[in-house]
């Protein structure tokens, strides 16, 4: 006989390795907090976007305010359904011109919000009235709301275009 060699060591038969139930509990767990922040980040917040829009139209109508006394002509501010828009009263014809600038341009205002004239002069007005903003810079106070279907802002101006937020409020059912 030969030599003696040695018989091979007896092996483990190979294991397959997968995953540990701790750390598919884990994976899961990383997952279902990204999807809640997910959810959080994008989720539309109507109480955010009706005060977002609303402190963008109290800018829009002290800028408006501001250009009526520089340029010593009347404008006008309107809200329909969806959108506002600024106008400008020609002395020529008397009639309202719709604005188209930087600042004054149209605007629409992301769903589900919706603007409406509210009072001109302590008096109630139609919800798509053009209110005034006279050159000498006096006006009549007047409001507007803005609204989605859960919270509402009113956007309020006193006689010397000093423009105040009340809300957001929430609407109850």
């Amino acid at each position: 006989m030969g030599p003696l060699t040695a018989a091979p060591a007896l092996r483990d038969p190979p294991r397959l390795r997968g995953f540990t139930l701790i750390e598919i509990l884990v994976v899961l767990l990383i997952l279902a907090l990204a999807g809640g922040l997910a959810a959080v980040t994008l989720a539309p917040d109507e109480r955010g976007t009706t005060l977002r829009e609303a402190r963008r139209f109290a800018g829009a109508l002290e800028h408006a305010a501001a250009r009526a006394q520089a340029y010593g002509e009347t404008l006008g501010v309107s809200a329909s359904a969806g959108s506002l828009r600024f106008w400008r009263r020609e002395p020529a014809d008397e009639r309202w011109h719709p604005l188209d600038d930087d600042v004054l341009t149209p605007r629409m205002l992301p769903v589900p919000l919706s603007a409406a004239a509210f009072a001109y002069a302590g008096q109630r007005v139609a919800a798509d009235a053009v209110v005034p903003l006279h050159a000498s810079g006096r006006n009549e106070p007047f409001a507007f709301v803005l609204a989605s279907p859960s919270w509402r802002v009113v956007v309020a101006a006193d006689p010397l275009s000093r423009v105040t937020l009340d809300g957001p409020v929430a609407i109850t059912p």
